[in-house]
């Protein structure tokens, strides 16, 4: 089996390019970076949404997502996020990004675990614990 690859929710981006991460964790998040990030749409979408107030800041968020593999919503996805949230009860986005994970069999790195702490499928990892 090849290298795992991991889905990067976006409050782990968000500490990480603002250097919030604890030393062992953003080593683990620039390998990740360095070979192939991947995001949701969701992710995306939250990220170029967060209200900057520098130009330049903005402008480092854009440059992330530009060289990121963003998985958009897809018939499968979209299935699997139904499933979800009738099953679950989880708020849209967050079914989406465990969708998105789930699909394409990847690892969510996120901070927050209790929201998605009864989808037993995902695998889940906290860059904060390691």
């Amino acid at each position: 089996m090849g290298q795992p690859y991991y889905l990067i929710d976006t409050n782990v981006v968000i500490d990480y390019l603002s250097g919030k991460l604890p030393p062992k964790a953003t080593y683990f998040i620039n390998a990740i970076v360095d070979e192939a990030p991947q995001i949701s749409v969701i992710t995306k979408i939250e990220i170029l949404g967060f209200n900057t107030q520098k130009q330049q800041s903005y402008q480092t968020l854009v440059d992330f997502i530009d060289a990121t593999i963003v998985f958009n919503l897809d018939n499968d996805i979209v299935d699997k996020t139904i499933e979800l949230r009738k099953t679950y009860r989880i708020k849209l986005p967050d079914a989406i990004i465990a969708a998105t994970v789930l699909v394409n069999e990847l690892i969510l790195l996120t901070r927050n675990i209790s929201d998605f702490k009864n989808i037993e499928a995902l695998k889940i990892i906290d860059p904060w614990t390691l």
